[in-house]
């Protein structure tokens, strides 16, 4: 086995890298929640950088409750269209300054619906695409871009159905669940999720980057199976897909993803080797049944969006970087790419994840290499597939040049 080097910090910052696992809520500016929080008279537990980190945004979490209590002041922000285009447009630099040149940013239009503010879910959308174009169009256009001395920025969206909600989590919500009031709560969640999947389709018509479709909130008790009309209409017209799953529940749940949903990557797969939480009394030989699933995700190239810091920060039996399956992930050839998930709400960032994997997991030069590739490669990129391989083929080239600069 070849010897595992170290990574110099340079380096890790100055490789392109893509990050296919960021939350738009969860990944705001700490001094752009407070500056909105005040126009929009959203009250915060303090109204300063150092406040906010002691009681809400924390290098560490009792609990996943304490996790998400800060996207509860985040969203609540974020109800007008010309604040999530600031917010979007401030990610996207954020992300160009530490060496992204690729993102596919996610979000719940659907928690942003506001009739006060006439924002609804797909104006949301286009106002997120606004901010990503313009820090695009302006890093696209820079010179150093140019004159090929770096290569351009690129962005898609990803819109989340929620396995749940409750009328507290928006407007759109509250009044589905009122109008509804009969229904079972699992058709409730269906038609929000259908409805979310053709305004996909609508906007992807209309021109905008909507390249993916995912699934996200509480996984346990609330199975993919029930949003699976919602995945086969935006499977047929051409919409990627990818579904929370294996952060919360266990490699049923993935199973889940893969053929109910056509899932082209899993969102976190943390516990995609844990045997011993299958619940289905028919699979007889658990352990072979995680082999199985885990030679199909391989064979397949169906991706694993990984993000260290907020399984370590979010589930209590991952105490270490070594309790993490990333390790075994690429022992079994899979498909990894490493995320940041909320760069807010985790205090996080690319390079800060990727010193994380370098300190924790031995790693090849050609490991590491594919790490990073794979991001790329992984990408529901909006363009074609020759467009995505000239990006791809650009992304080698810088970083074979740093990798002969700092690693020679």
């Amino acid at each position: 086995m070849p010897k595992p080097i170290k990574f110099p910090q340079e380096f890790l910052h100055k490789i392109p890298k893509a990050d296919l696992h960021l939350h738009l809520d969860g990944s705001l500016r700490l001094s752009t929640l407070i500056d909105l929080a005040k126009k929009e008279g959203v009250k915060l537990p303090a109204y300063n950088e150092a406040g906010l980190r002691k009681t809400v945004f924390k290098d560490k979490y009792a609990n996943l409750g304490e996790y998400l209590r800060g996207f509860g002041y985040t969203v609540a922000v974020m109800q007008r269209a010309e604040n999530i285009e600031r917010i979007a447009y401030e990610l996207a630099q954020d992300c160009i300054a530490g060496g992204v040149r690729y993102i596919e940013v996610r979000f719940a239009p659907q928690q942003h619906y506001s009739y006060a503010k006439k924002l609804t879910p797909d104006g949301a959308v286009r106002a997120a695409a606004r901010g990503l174009r313009r820090a695009e169009r302006e890093h696209n256009q820079s010179a150093i871009v140019k004159h090929g001395g770096d290569i351009p920025f690129r962005f898609g969206l990803i819109l989340c159905a929620m396995r749940n909600f409750n009328k507290e989590m928006s407007p759109y919500y509250a009044y589905l669940i009122q109008t509804l009031t009969h229904a079972p709560k699992e058709q409730i969640f269906t038609i929000a999720s259908e409805e979310l999947a053709r305004i996909a389709v609508s906007l992807k018509k209309e021109g905008l980057p909507v390249v993916g479709f995912d699934l996200a909130g509480e996984e346990a008790g609330y199975p993919a199976e029930g949003h699976k009309q919602a995945y086969q209409y935006v499977h047929e017209h051409f919409i990627r897909k990818t579904v929370h799953a294996g952060e919360a529940y266990g490699p049923e749940s993935i199973f889940q993803a893969i053929t109910d949903c056509h899932a082209n990557r899993i969102g976190h797969g943390t516990f995609l080797f844990d045997y011993q939480s299958i619940k289905d009394k028919t699979v007889k030989d658990k352990k072979q049944y995680v082999r199985e699933l885990v030679s199909y995700i391989a064979g397949e190239r169906i991706g694993l969006e990984v993000c260290i810091t907020s399984n370590l920060q979010t589930l209590p039996s991952i105490k270490t970087v070594g309790h993490h399956p990333l390790a075994e992930m690429i022992k079994a050839g899979m498909s990894v790419s490493i995320c940041t998930d909320n760069m807010l709400v985790s205090n996080t960032a690319m390079t800060k994840e990727l010193r994380l994997v370098c300190d924790n997991i031995p790693l090849s030069k050609k490991a590491f290499r594919n790490l990073i590739i794979a991001g790329f490669k992984g990408s529901f990129f909006p363009g074609s597939y020759n467009d995505k391989r000239a990006f791809i083929s650009a992304v080698i080239e810088k970083y074979n040049k740093l990798e002969a600069q700092y690693l020679a």
